[in-house]
Order: C-alpha cells, then structure tokens, then sequence
C-alpha cells in the first residue's frame, strides 16, 4: 500500500515536473514569436492606389474643351480607417462599393460630387473623355488601347497622352501590409487634361452644323472664316458614336470616312472658276443665246433648261446655272490659263490639315487632257473627270469673298500647357489667286445669284448671303435607272462684309437648291444671331 503511495507520488511529481517544463518552453516561444512578430510590423513599406489617367484635352478657338469637357469622381478608401455606412451613402455604385469593402483592402470607387475627403478617404476630380453627344467625332478621332487611333487623337497622341496624368494616393503600409493612418498620406492630382491641343474649331458653331445638318444621309459640311482661313466647323454624315465603334465598322453607310476630306464629282460649283479665269481674260462681257444645247464638234451638250435661257450675260448665266454659255465660253478661254486658274485656287492639291487628315487632291485634267474638246466642254461646267473636297470648294469661296486672297485653310491653332494661352501659333498664310475686281463682280454674281432667284432656297430675311449651288452628275444611277447626282452649294455671309464661308455637300442628294440650299441658310440664319 506504502508503495503504491510511493509510485502516484512520483507520477504525480512528473507530471508536474513536465507540465512547468512545458509551460516555461511554451513562454519563451511566445516572447519569442512576439519579438519576431514586432519586429516585422516594424518594417515599413508603400502602396499606391491609382484613381484614374488624366490626358490632355483638345480645345476649340475659345479654349472650349471639345473632349474632357464632362467630369467623374473616384475616391480611394481605407475600409479600416472610415465608417463605412456613412461613405457608402456617397457610392455612386453602391453593389460595386460593397464588394470592395468585403475584400478589406483599399480599393477605388465612384462617388458623387463634393464627397468629404478625410486621411483614408481621398477624393479626385477625373475628365471624362467623350461625352454621351460627343461634338466633332471626325475631328476628335478615337482611341484604340489607350493609343490615337484617329483624328486629332492620332496626330497628336504623344502630346495628349505625354504620361504625367496620373491620380493616385499612396500610403505608408507595416509588414503585414496594413495601411498606417496617422502616418500621413502622398497624393498626385493630374494637370494633364489642362495642356493639349487648340483647335480653331468654334465648338457652337460645330454644333449648329451637325444640328442643321442631321436630315445629311451621306455629306459634309464646312464652315470657314474669310479672312484667316480657320476651319470654323467641319461635320461629316452620318456621324457616329464612339462608344460604339463596332456599330461605327459595320453600318453599310460608312461613317467612319470623313467626307470633309473626301473627292465628289463638283458640277456648277466650278462656273465660278470659270468665270474668273473669263474675267481675268477680259472675256467677262461676252454673250450668249442659250437655245437648250449646244453642238460641240457633233457632241451634244444639254442645257439643265431644255428650251433654253435666251440671251445670256455672265451674270445672267451664272444666276440661271447656264451650262451651254459656259461651254461656249471655255471655247475663247486659253486652256492653260483656266487651268492655271483652277490649280491656284487649291483643285488638284491636298489640303493638309495634321497628320493623318489630309484632303484629298481630287482629280484636275492636264492641260493635254482638256485640249479634248468633249472634255473642256465638261470642265467648263464642273462635269468630267473633275473632282473636288468640301474643303478645296470652301477654299474658293473665301478667294472671293477676301478679294482675291486666298487664306490657307487650317485647323490647328497651336499648343497650350495650361487651358488659357496658345502657344506655338502660326500666322496664317495667303495667296493671291484672283484679282480684288474679279472677286468682287464674283462676289456681285453670288448675291444675285440668290436675291434675283426667286426660287432660291439659300434666300434668308434674317441674313444676306452670296452663293452658287450644283447638281452635279455622278455616272451612278439608282434601281429604277435614275442618275444620281451630288447637291451642292458654297457661299458666304453677310454678303456686304463677309465673315464666313460655308460649303454643304449632300452626296447623292440630287438638285442643289432643293437638298443643299435650305441647309446653307438655316446654318447661316443661326451663326448670324450667334455670332
């Protein structure tokens, strides 16, 4: 019994011998592990949250933003360091908020306006690069992978996206990546969106042309200042959404083309080239008995007025549209002269905008060429292998609504680092392409063409206006066997002191005065009362 005693009193001793050697191990792997533990909080590190890129804007001529004009706010969150019922209620997306909160780590959301900041939450005003009605899509451009893949975008993507346009907050972290609040927070707020590119696009007048011109199926439209050349608005139809571009590739109208810078066959538009090079010739008073054709060596040319216009001036040829007075007229012309005329005012040369928007040469037949007497007869008129942009047709009408001198048409004004000065500007550049008494009875010519017209659709009560419309022949004819013909018109307005030029192309519109012309004056009618 004694030894039993003995032996429970040993065991017991051991275990408690074992139990203390256990506890005392258990104790320095704990003060151990703690120090390790401490050691590593003690090691700091960083991390960025990054709220959203910031690019350079493209500005219209009154530092108008034309893109980045919309804004968004995103606020970095530290869910440790905020009450998260309260914040949530400034989410603009509350599920998108809620599962960033469940991770626990810091993340990025989109709040509303004037969200208070405080150290874990910090808020930043982002641009938003193309609004819901974006303005000038063929001018903008798009983006493909962050890149300028088009427009103003591409030809100047290294400056719009120059790479200081970052936003982003960084926070000290420990070693186990916890966010230090008390340590104080490193913020980047982006200027970027304040530098970019100026446009000498007028933004409200780009808008009133894509408004006017919204019944366009297929065309374009430019609207330019006579004295500088400035491409004031240049809108190409049908327009599309770039947001959307998959849509934009596949619509069978092809929207992506602009047609600003595309070539047309050009009709009537061109008698005032004619007409000049007449005048210039001294041929300016010659007349002409319009009987509805005319024979030129066994060809037969039609008259658009079958029984035919009776005795015809310059100017009463250039009111009534005469094809046959301008056909006999290029018969006294000297051919080089005329096309020397026509080559001087920008046909058959590209109208260079920046890189990547370059307006077509068109087709201008060579002298050789038009010693064809088939094909003079043609030139003289607009028809035949000639061929023209909205832009080289806007480039005659500022020739004679500035006297003769012809501006080159641009549209860049320059650079800005800042959103309020341009820097890098270029003067604008001229020639002499007419003389100021041709232009003027040029000038004469175009407002009667509309004032004496009583049929004239460009004719406007709130606005004077000197213009020339066309039909011009395409070769291409619809199912039922009709021809289909582009509608143009070009002018300028007030007639008395003109201010701006203004072409409408309306591709496969048919007549002129009927599609084209009603455009021209409700464009005129609404720039004139904004202006």
């Amino acid at each position: 019994m004694l030894r039993k005693r003995g032996e429970n009193r040993v065991i017991l001793l051991g275990t408690a011998f074992f139990m203390l050697f256990f506890v005392i191990v258990l104790r320095y792997y704990a003060a151990a592990y703690e120090q390790k533990y401490v050691k590593a909080a003690e090691i700091r590190s960083e991390i960025t949250i990054n709220a959203g890129e910031s690019q350079g804007t493209i500005y219209d001529r009154n530092m108008k933003p034309i893109v980045n004009s919309g804004r968004k706010y995103a606020a970095v969150v530290v869910p440790t360091a905020v009450d998260i019922a309260e914040i949530a209620g400034y989410a603009a997306d509350k599920p998108a908020f809620s599962a960033g909160v469940e991770k626990g780590e810091p993340f990025v959301f989109e709040c509303v306006k004037n969200t208070p900041e405080s150290e874990g939450l910090t808020v930043f005003e982002l641009p938003v690069r193309y609004s819901d009605d974006q303005a000038a899509s063929h001018i903008v451009g798009y983006l493909s992978q962050n890149e300028g893949a088009d427009g103003i975008e591409y030809a100047y993507d290294s400056v719009l996206r120059c790479g200081n346009g970052e936003n982003s907050v960084t926070y000290q972290t420990d070693g186990f990546g916890r966010v230090m609040i008390g340590e104080g927070r490193k913020i980047i707020r982006s200027h970027a969106a304040e530098s970019g590119i100026v446009t000498t696009i007028d933004i409200d007048f780009q808008k009133i042309c894509e408004d006017c011109g919204k019944k366009i199926k297929k065309g374009a439209i430019v609207l330019a200042d006579v004295k500088n050349g400035d491409i004031l608005a240049m809108a190409s139809f049908p327009d599309y959404d770039i947001s959307d571009m998959e849509k934009a590739v596949s619509d069978k109208n092809c929207p992506l083309i602009d047609r600003a810078l595309y070539s047309y066959s050009v009709g009537s538009v061109f008698k005032l080239v004619t007409a000049a090079d007449a005048i210039e010739e001294g041929m300016g008073g010659m007349m002409y008995d319009c009987k509805g054709q005319i024979d030129i060596y066994g060809q037969i040319f039609n008259c658009h007025k079958y029984d035919g216009h009776g005795l015809q001036s310059l100017g009463d040829a250039m009111t009534n549209s005469c094809n046959t007075y301008f056909i006999d007229l290029s018969r006294v012309l000297n051919i080089g002269k005329l096309r020397d005329m026509a080559y001087n005012i920008g046909f058959g040369r590209e109208n260079q905008l920046c890189a990547g928007m370059i307006g077509s040469a068109g087709v201008l037949p060579t002298e050789d060429e038009l010693t064809v007497h088939a094909e003079l007869a043609n030139f003289a008129f607009g028809q035949g292998r000639l061929t023209a942009t909205p832009l080289q047709v806007t480039q005659l009408a500022c020739a004679i609504a500035n006297n003769g001198k012809m501006p080159e048409l641009r549209l860049i004004k320059g650079f800005t680092v800042d959103g309020e000065f341009t820097m890098n500007e270029k003067s604008p550049r001229y020639s002499h392409v007419i003389h100021e008494e041709t232009a003027e009875q040029l000038r004469r010519m175009m407002v009667n063409a509309v004032r004496d017209n009583k049929n004239s659709n460009a004719r406007s009560k709130k606005v004077s206006v000197g213009a020339k419309t066309s039909t011009a022949q395409t070769g291409k004819f619809d199912k039922s066997g009709n021809e289909l013909c582009n509608a143009w018109i070009t002018g300028f307005f007030p007639s008395r002191s003109p201010e701006y030029a203004l072409t409408v192309l309306i591709e496969d519109g048919g007549y002129g005065n009927d599609s084209a012309a009603p455009i021209f004056r409700e464009i005129a009618e609404h720039i004139s009362t904004t202006a």
